[in-house]
C-alpha cells in the first residue's frame, strides 16, 4: 500500500493493517495477562525475528525498556511518563479509541515495517538532480523578471507611501512642486538605499497585502491582525516583499512567504514563549545554564568554553525583518530586541560599558572565538561597528601582550576567529556598501597581525530565491575582503523538501559561499507549524547530502583554499568541478540542545499517544564543552509534531509522501564530524587549563 494511502487511514483502518500484516502482534495484545506480559512476549518476536539486525533489535529494546520510565523533557522542564508500548497495547485492545491515537499507532507500524529491513538507501544521482531543478533561483531570469515587474509596482505603492508622510524630518520626502515621474524617478534611486528600506518597511497587515497586491487570504489577514493586536511586531522591507511572487503561478516562494507570514500557533503562542536557548537567561551573580558566569545585561551569551556570542546594545538589536522562526522570538516578545532604531542607537553610557565586557573576553582563560550578533550585527551604524571591531582588536592585542608574560601551560587562549552574524545578506544586501567594506577590510589587515587568522561573516540564506543579483554583488564584494561567507539554514518544513536543501547549497557554493549548519527548528508550540522532525533532518543527510561528500584529502585542499584569504566564486566553482561536485556537504546537521550544545546523537525511545518521539541525546563530543554536561544526566527532547503531521503538511504543498517514505526508519543519529575548514588551529603554546567565569559547583 502506498505511503499516501497509509498516513490518510483512520484508526480502525490502521488496525485492520496490522492485523493483516503482524497478526502475531495483535494476538499477543489480545491475549496479554498485562503490559509487563505483553512487553516481554514483544520483546521475544522482536529478538527472535530472523531479519533483523543487531540495529533494529536495538531500537525496539529501547522502545520496550523505556516504557513506564519518568523521564524530565528538557525544553519544558517538565516530567512525565513514557507509555509508548502500554498505549499501544491498549489501542489495539479497543481500550483507547479515537483518532487521537493514529499517529503513534502509524509510527509503530512502520518500525515494525523496519524489522523487515526496508526502505533506505541513497537516492540515485539522477533522481537528486532532478529534485534539485524543481527550485528556482533568484539568478534565474524568468524569476528576475516577475521581481522586476514587482519591483516597479511596489515602488509606485512607495510614492503614495511618501506622499501621505507627514514628518517634516523625514529623510525620504518629495518637495511640493515635483511632479509624479520626478518621484518615481526618485524612489528609484532611494531603492538601492539600505536606509530607505528600513524606512519604508511594511508594519502592518493591511500594508502588508497591499504591498502584496492584496494576494493573502482571509484567513491569513485574520491571523496577521490578531498577531497586530498582542503587539508582535511587523517589519517587512520593500525589497523583500519584492522577492514573493504574488500570483503563485511562477515560482514556489513557501520557503521565504514562510517567514514573513505567521503560523496561527506562532500567533496564539506570542506573550508565553519560553526562551529555548536556557544559556541566554541571565541574573546577575547567578551562572547561566552552561555554568558560566557572564555580565548582566544580555551583550553575552555562552554555552562553549571557546566561544561566546556578544550582542552590542545599538541598532544591532534589530534585523532587517523578522523572521517567524527565529529562534530569539523569546526576546521580541520581551522587548529586549525591536525595531525602534532610534531608542537602540548607543547611549552615552555605551563606551564604558563596551569597556566592561571586553575586560570580560581579555581576562577569560578559553575564549577564542568571539561571535557579534544580535538581531543583526551589520544593522549596527558603521561608525558604531567599526568601534566594536575596534574595541574587539585592542583587547585581542592586550591579551596577546599578556601572555607575553605567563609560563608555558599558564597562557590564556587568544582571539583566533572574529564572527558576524547577519541575514542581512539575503534581507538587504544594499546594505554591504563601500564603507562597510572599507571597514572589514582594515579591521582584517590589521587583526592578521596580532594573530586572528579566521574571520567569517556568518549568515543565513533560507532559500535559493534569496540568492539574486543584488546578493550576489554583496557577496563578490565581501570576498575581496579576505572574509569569508559561511551560511546557516533553518530546516522549516518548506526547506526541508526534497532537493531543497541541495539546491540552496549549490547556489551557494557557485557564489563562494560555504554552508556551515542545518539547524533543526527549535520545537516549543510556537514553531509547531514550521518544526520539521529529526528524522527527516536524518534523511536528508544520508540520502541527499551524501553526493557533496569529500574525502579527507579534499577537505584538506578546500580548508587550504578557504584558510588562505583567496575564496572567491570561481575558485569554489572550480573546486567543484575538478572533483565532479555538485555541491559541498560541509554544513552539519544539528538541533540546538538547550543550554549545552548543538548535537544529532540521539536513540528515540518512545513515542507520545499523539505520535511525537521521544528522543534521549547525547551531546557532541567532537569539541570542547562545560563540565555542566557531565553532571546534567541524560537529556530528552520530545518533538513537538508527528512524522504523519509532518507527511500530510507535505502533501498540502503538492509533495509526494512516497518520495519521503524512508523518513520513518530513521529512528537514530550520529552528530556529523565538522568540516576541517571549521577547527580552530593549533596554538604554538599551552593553553592553562583553568576555566575562568565558570560556576565551581
Amino acid at each position: 500500500m502506498k505511503n499516501r494511502r497509509l498516513y490518510r487511514l483512520s484508526l480502525s483502518g490502521l488496525k485492520k493493517l496490522f492485523a493483516a500484516d503482524f497478526p502475531e502482534i495483535v494476538n499477543m495484545a489480545l491475549s496479554s495477562a498485562g503490559d509487563e506480559d505483553f512487553k516481554k512476549k514483544l520483546l521475544e518476536y522482536v529478538i527472535t525475528y530472523s531479519k533483523a539486525d543487531l540495529k533494529q533489535r536495538e531500537h525496539f529494546s529501547l522502545l520496550i525498556d523505556n516504557d513506564g520510565k519518568n523521564i524530565f523533557e528538557l525544553s519544558t522542564g517538565e516530567n512525565m511518563r513514557v507509555n509508548t508500548i502500554s498505549v499501544f497495547r491498549r489501542v489495539l485492545r479497543g481500550e483507547l479509541v479515537g483518532d487521537g491515537y493514529v499517529d503513534l499507532l502509524l509510527d509503530l507500524y512502520y518500525q515494525f515495517r523496519f524489522l523487515q529491513n526496508t526502505g533506505i538507501s541513497v537516492v540515485p544521482v539522477d533522481t537528486e538532480k532532478r529534485w534539485m531543478s524543481r527550485w528556482s533561483s533568484g539568478l534565474d531570469e524568468n524569476v528576475m523578471q516577475i521581481r522586476a515587474e514587482n519591483k516597479e509596482r511596489i515602488m509606485h505603492l512607495l510614492v503614495r507611501k511618501i506622499e501621505n508622510r507627514y514628518s517634516e524630518n523625514a529623510r525620504y520626502r518629495f518637495s511640493e512642486k515635483m511632479e509624479y515621474n520626478e518621484k518615481l524617478g526618485l524612489v528609484k534611486e532611494w531603492w538601492r538605499d539600505f536606509r530607505f528600506h528600513l524606512s519604508m518597511a511594511v508594519k502592518s497587515p493591511s500594508e502588508l497585502n497591499r504591498f502584496l497586491d492584496f494576494s493573502l487570504s482571509e484567513e491569513t489577514l485574520d491571523i496577521l491582525n490578531k498577531a497586530q493586536r498582542k503587539g508582535m511586531p511587523f517589519f517587512v522591507t520593500p525589497y523583500y516583499l519584492s522577492l514573493l511572487d504574488v500570483s503563485g503561478n511562477h515560482y514556489d516562494d513557501k520557503a521565504i512567504r514562510s517567514y514573513v507570514l505567521y503560523s496561527e500557533k506562532l500567533v496564539e503562542t506570542y506573550g508565553r514563549i519560553r526562551a529555548w536557548e536556557r544559556e541566554d537567561i541571565v541574573q546577575e551573580g547567578k551562572p547561566n545554564a552552561a555554568g558560566w558566569f557572564v555580565p548582566d545585561g544580555h551583550n553575552i551569551h555562552r554555552r562553549y568554553p571557546d566561544v561566546a556570542i556578544f550582542i552590542p546594545d545599538s541598532i544591532g538589536r534589530s534585523c532587517g525583518g523578522l523572521c517567524a522562526s527565529c529562534q530569539r522570538m523569546y526576546d521580541f516578545q520581551n522587548k529586549r530586541l525591536n525595531f525602534e532604531f532610534e531608542s537602540l542607537k548607543p547611549k552615552e553610557t555605551w563606551d564604558k560599558k563596551l569597556r566592561k565586557l571586553m575586560k570580560y573576553f581579555e581576562e577569560d582563560t578559553q575564549i577564542r572565538d568571539v561571535l557579534i550578533t544580535g538581531g543583526d550585527a551589520l544593522m549596527s551604524q558603521n561608525k558604531t561597528l567599526r568601534n566594536i571591531l575596534d574595541a574587539v582588536y585592542k583587547m585581542a592585542k592586550r591579551k596577546k601582550e599578556a601572555n607575553l608574560t605567563r609560563s608555558e601551560g599558564e597562557k590564556f587562549a587568544e582571539l583566533q576567529r572574529v564572527r558576524l552574524g547577519s541575514r542581512l545578506l539575503a534581507y538587504l544586501p544594499m546594505r554591504i556598501g563601500d564603507e562597510l567594506i572599507a571597514i572589514l577590510s582594515e579591521f582584517r589587515k590589521k587583526a592578521s597581525e596580532i594573530g586572528v587568522t579566521q574571520f567569517v561573516i556568518q549568515t543565513h540564506f533560507q532559500s535559493p530565491l534569496e540568492i539574486t543579483p543584488e546578493a550576489e554583488q554583496a557577496i563578490n564584494k565581501i570576498l575581496a575582503t579576505g572574509w569569508i561567507i559561511t551560511n546557516q539554514l533553518v530546516f522549516t518544513v518548506a526547506a526541508s523538501r526534497r532537493g531543497h536543501t541541495a539546491q540552496l547549497r549549490r547556489k551557494l557554493n557557485q557564489l563562494g559561499v560555504i554552508c556551515y549548519y542545518t539547524f533543526t527548528v527549535k520545537g516549543f508550540d510556537e514553531n509547531y507549524t514550521v518544526f520539521t522532525p529529526n528524522s527527516r533532518s536524518l534523511q536528508e543527510q544520508y540520502e541527499e547530502k551524501q553526493w557533496g561528500m569529500m574525502t579527507a584529502e579534499q577537505q584538506t585542499e578546500l580548508y587550504t583554499l578557504i584558510n588562505g584569504g583567496n575564496v572567491t566564486a570561481k575558485s569554489i566553482r572550480q573546486f567543484m568541478r575538478k572533483y565532479r561536485l555538485p555541491f559541498l556537504a560541509t554544513d552539519r546537521n544539528v538541533l540546538n540542545l538547550p543550554g549545552i550544545g548543538k548535537s544529532m546523537t540521539f536513540v528515540t525511545i518512545g513515542i507520545t499517544a499523539d505520535g511525537r518521539r521521544i528522543l534521549r541525546f547525547e551531546h557532541d563530543r567532537g569539541r570542547s564543552h562545560s563540565p555542566i554536561i557531565d553532571k546534567m544526566g541524560d537529556v530528552y527532547i520530545v518533538e513537538n509534531k508527528s512524522i504523519r503531521a509532518y507527511l500530510r503538511q507535505l502533501e498540502d504543498m503538492g509533495e509526494n509522501p512516497d518520495n519521503y517514505r524512508s523518513i520513518w526508519f530513521y529512528t537514530q543519529g550520529v552528530t556529523e564530524s565538522r568540516f576541517k575548514g571549521y577547527e580552530y588551529p593549533e596554538f604554538d603554546f599551552r593553553v592553562t587549563e583553568h576555566f575562568s567565569n565558570l560556576d565551581a559547583c
